[in-house]
């Protein structure tokens, strides 16, 4: 039997997904699984918005408009891609964090990292339950016009982007991941400054 460790070390982000999209039994789990995110506060500062079916089409004609109005547009290789690709993702989760101005005891940082430790979550939860995922900031993300177009209003939300999420198109190829030493050395006192 696999140990839950090996899935987790074997995880990879699959861009090319499609149908079927994660049932909503499965949905359920892979989001509450985003609730399980360490949260400085109890905040849960993480919001999510679910794209699928037809509102996949409009996701892609509205963020793909946007791109294409901004001072770096698609060339049209690169449009006609993005368009084939979102063509075959059956499902998006836009992934938002929330500010809230009326708490000053946790700083926006925390919240951003609460929110993308429920990414991680969701991520891994997917991977465990056999789909594919990719987290994008590509696109519109970083055009204040997308976010709010899907409900996150610039002055209250950082939009990060989005998770395309479906069944893997092939294979997940198993990535070579560097040893974690090369990123770690052990801390005894401290430094001179």
């Amino acid at each position: 039997m696999t140990q839950p460790i090996d899935f987790l070390l074997s995880r990879s982000s699959m861009k090319l997904v499609t149908a079927p999209a994660p049932s909503d039994e499965d949905l359920a789990k892979i989001l509450q699984s985003a609730m399980a995110a360490p949260d400085h506060g109890g905040l849960q500062p993480w919001r999510f918005k679910i794209i699928r079916g037809q509102a996949i089409q409009k996701f892609a004609d509205f963020s793909i408009a946007l791109r294409q109005g901004s001072d770096t547009p698609f060339t049209p290789q690169k449009e006609a891609a993005t368009r084939a690709w979102l063509s075959e993702v059956p499902m998006i989760i836009a992934v938002a964090c929330h500010i809230d101005y009326g708490n000053t005891a946790i700083s926006e940082t925390e919240r951003m990292l609460a929110t993308g430790a429920a990414v991680t979550n969701i991520l891994n939860a997917a991977h465990m339950l056999g789909y594919g995922a990719f987290w994008s900031t590509g696109i519109a993300t970083y055009i204040d016009e997308f976010q709010c177009g899907l409900g996150f209003d610039a002055l209250d939300y950082r939009f990060l982007g989005f998770i395309a999420i479906g069944t893997p198109k092939m294979p997940i190829p198993p990535k070579k991941r560097p040893d974690y030493t090369q990123f770690t050395e052990e801390w005894s006192e401290p430094l001179d400054v």
